[in-house]
């Protein structure tokens, strides 16, 4: 049941009152049944009463989650690399202790798991592509907390699914030994005698062979008779096919229903948006990102620092000596963010529109620049727009130079704007291959680094959230440069 807030005091609180713990301990559990184990399907609806604020919150706390693996994944982070990026982000966003920590927060991290999960169900279901989207990035996180959890935990986990699998009993095993010892010696030190004792000390679990696709393709487990011969050191691909095939078929489900969910006016609103969520810093709305500039300033500061939809504008303006409204939004709140005070900004639009009399400058645009400032009308310091404004809202037609070049280029005017900025075939094929898997943002991000090489890897940044956050970055690595070099430049 959704409510707007709710005063009762849960079963976590009143114990966390009363100084008692929350915890598992020799099969005697003191959580929910659905709460046994930290690892979860996800196959129940959560039970719990459920406020609108964390309706929402727990939702944004798990999509920061999967946008980290996503990214981590995408920019190929491997071994402790990769594990360090995942924890910090769960450790921030959707902390989830095991049962052998004993903490007295055990049922509320799970509650906030279970909650969060189906929220985002609940918005990424709407079309292909997002059920396609969650779908991967729920995988890669139930497959990273299964390989972390212990194999007390995991066989406990998997015993509670109920699922069609069968135990191979010693006598079967001694039977067909040697075979599987043949498919473990590479993992045995690639001695006959300690793979005999590997599957001897081994449990392995007899699955139809079509389940387990990814192990017969690395040639892992013994196949006879349509089944195949899974050691528990291979179960998490098991696991992971009941996982992707049960979330799936409720994402197809949860898709049906959602028109009627969608009548709740108090969802609605969330659903629609949870997606297109930005939560990082706010950039314009009351204070500049950096010291004052002044109008004539900016045709170097964007040449140097600007990401490719900010310079593409900036390119087209001063070449039609013209910007449509679209491209003035978009374009004039990133200068008010950077930190073109109201002042210079009028003498840079004008400036800019030489094409245009004082007079028809003053009634057609004057009062719309002064708007973005909170001057004008509702008196609103409106904020610069972030990437998910930017790729989902308004797509330009002909004519507009707004938008994100990586989301709404075509991909021969992409590659030949990338070519333009001197960039190789290799970087060039990179990020297009982004920009064909729909990753825009990691596609920004790539060209930040593959244009600021002189900087090494301090241009690794993190994901571009915003076009402010690449050029922040930007001159922040030219001050440091700078400051290291006594050169003088423009700050």
């Amino acid at each position: 049941m959704l409510k707007q807030k709710s005063t009762r005091t849960n079963r976590f609180t009143a114990a966390t009152n009363r100084h008692q713990r929350v915890y598992v301990e020799n099969g005697n559990t003191n959580l929910p049944t659905e709460y046994a184990s930290r690892l979860n399907f996800y196959s129940k609806a959560p039970p719990a009463e459920i406020t609108i604020e964390e309706f929402e919150t727990y939702a944004l706390d798990r999509l920061q989650v999967l946008k980290t693996l996503e990214t981590a994944s995408l920019r190929n982070k491997h071994g402790p690399e990769f594990k360090k990026q995942v924890d910090q982000a769960l450790e921030k966003h959707l902390p989830l202790k095991s049962n052998l920590s004993q903490s007295p927060s055990l049922l509320e991290e799970r509650r906030k798991d279970h909650i969060s999960h189906f929220v985002l169900r609940l918005a990424y279901c709407r079309s292909e592509d997002l059920r396609a989207w969650f779908l991967r990035q729920e995988c890669a996180l139930f497959k990273y907390r299964f390989e972390q959890e212990s194999l007390e935990e995991k066989k406990n986990f998997v015993a509670g699914l109920n699922l069609s699998w069968s135990i191979l009993d010693q006598s079967e095993k001694n039977e067909i030994l040697d075979k599987l010892a043949a498919c473990t010696v590479w993992k045995a030190g690639k001695t006959a005698q300690a793979a005999r004792e590997m599957v001897h000390n081994e449990t392995y679990f007899k699955v139809d062979f079509e389940r387990v696709p990814d192990l017969i393709n690395r040639r892992t487990v013994y196949i006879t008779q349509g089944k195949a011969y899974v050691p528990m050191s291979e179960q998490v691909s098991i696991v992971m096919d009941e996982f992707r095939a049960t979330l799936s078929a409720a994402l197809e489900a949860t898709s049906k229903a959602l028109p009627r969910m969608e009548e709740d006016e108090r969802l609605k609103p969330i659903l629609l948006n949870v997606e297109k969520q930005y939560i990082g810093k706010d950039y314009g709305a009351s204070t500049a990102s950096g010291a004052s500039i002044r109008a004539s300033d900016v045709d170097q500061l964007v040449r140097q620092h600007a990401p490719l939809c900010m310079s593409n504008m900036h390119t087209s303006l001063r070449a039609d000596k013209h910007l449509r409204h679209g491209g003035r939004m978009q374009y004039g709140l990133f200068l008010k963010a950077i930190g073109l005070s109201i002042e210079e900004a009028l003498i840079f639009w004008r400036t800019a529109f030489t094409n245009h009399t004082d007079d028809k400058f003053q009634k057609e645009y004057s009062y719309n620049i002064r708007h973005n400032y909170g001057l004008e009308g509702r008196r609103v310091s409106y904020a610069a727009y972030n990437c998910m404004k930017i790729i989902s809202g308004n797509p330009p037609s002909t004519g507009d130079h707004h938008g994100c070049p990586f989301r709404h280029f075509s991909q021969g005017n992409l590659e030949s704007k990338l070519y333009s900025e001197r960039l190789g075939a290799v970087q060039v094929n990179e990020i297009m291959n982004l920009v064909r898997d729909r990753h825009y943002q990691v596609a920004c991000t790539r060209y930040f680094e593959v244009t600021h090489p002189q900087y090494g890897e301090k241009s690794k940044i993190d994901t571009v959230e915003h076009p402010n956050q690449y050029y922040e970055a930007s001159r922040r690595l030219a001050k440091e440069s700078q400051d290291d070099n006594g050169d003088d430049m423009i700050w």
